[in-house]
């Protein structure tokens, strides 16, 4: 569910963009550029979708030296919205996410390879419902340039899947509602 703070750890799979340098980036959550999305199936029938609507983040990749990347965000799990109201409610509830005890989650990368052209595997530390966990994120560089504003950016998506059981989530939904897809999606700015 929190991938979407995770979305910045994307950022590894830029060690093949055209950059020759370190550079540092935040993630532009401002310009609604940056989302972190999760789906669950619902009984198996369907999916149901969120996403978390604050977070902060930065990550800084070096495209000589992409196991020199890295990414750091910061999840505020109050901020979950699945476009339902009670649900919501039900999902900061000690059942899932118990925001009152954990109000945020955060990843930070403990290292980046490069998985082919444009993309790597971005491995970190995911802590969420106050349980920390290594999570693999692949990644995808979607590409980089000068924008409008005078400004320097670099784009990328990512998706994990992990397990509600690994982070002591342990409402039953049913056998096919055990796993959450992290979907992340950031566009961040250098600095």
């Amino acid at each position: 569910m929190l991938k979407k703070t995770l979305a910045a750890l994307v950022l590894g799979s830029a060690l093949v963009g055209g950059q020759a340098f370190a550079a540092d980036y935040a993630i532009d959550k401002q310009g609604q550029h940056a989302f972190v999305n999760f789906k669950i199936s619902h009984l198996g029938y369907s999916w149901l979708w969120g996403t978390f609507k604050d977070f902060d983040g930065s990550f800084s990749f070096d495209a000589e030296k992409p196991e020199a990347s890295s990414v750091k965000v910061t999840l505020h799990t109050d901020s979950v919205f699945s476009n339902h109201a009670e649900r919501d409610k039900h999902l900061r509830s000690e059942d899932f996410l118990n925001v009152s005890e954990h109000p945020t989650a955060t990843f930070e990368s403990t290292a980046v390879k490069s998985t082919g052209e444009g993309t790597a595997d971005i491995t970190g530390n995911l802590t969420l419902n106050g349980v920390t966990k290594p999570v693999v994120i692949a990644s995808k560089f979607l590409g980089e340039g000068k924008d409008p504003w005078g400004g320097y950016r670099a784009g990328f998506e990512g998706m994990t899947t992990i397990k509600l059981k690994d982070f002591d989530i342990k409402m039953d939904l049913g056998p096919a509602s055990q796993t959450v897809d992290l979907i992340i999606s950031v566009e961040g700015v250098r600095q």
